[in-house]
């Protein structure tokens, strides 16, 4: 009867949620609702209806997956459950590497202020507006 009940389609949300690709089911309606999830080549509703053998497009961030739904579940459970749930195409795994590691190799935002003036600072700046006559 369980396998009956996991067979039955399973709202999009839910579905996210419970294979962990968001840490709420309100961050996974969300995304869904914002078109940052495609089934099947279609933008789609959180209360869409995912079956075994739909074909989603996840975009997190700059990272982007394209699975395979393989069951379905409701309940979210560990990790090693979850990735039971779909699998990842081998194109959108390199994708994710080779995106992973463009942003490790590009150098990080930089602050081109300190901060605060200090009293030298200070001091320059007024020069600089009032040069003495």
């Amino acid at each position: 009867m369980l396998d009956d009940l996991r067979q039955q389609p399973v709202r999009l949300d839910k579905w996210l949620w419970a294979a962990r690709f968001f840490k709420t089911r309100a961050l996974a309606g969300a995304a869904v609702s914002g078109g940052k999830v495609h089934v099947n080549g279609a933008r789609a509703k959180p209360a869409r209806p995912v079956r075994v053998g739909d074909r989603l497009q996840i975009r997190r961030g700059p990272f982007e997956w394209s699975i395979v739904v393989r069951a379905l579940e409701t309940q979210r459970g560990p990790a090693s459950q979850a990735s039971l749930l779909y699998e990842e195409l081998p194109e959108s795994a390199r994708q994710r590497e080779e995106t992973a590691r463009q942003l490790r190799a590009a150098p990080g935002p930089r602050n081109m202020t300190r901060g605060r003036p200090e009293k030298k600072d200070r001091r320059a700046i007024i020069r600089f507006i009032r040069p003495k006559e």
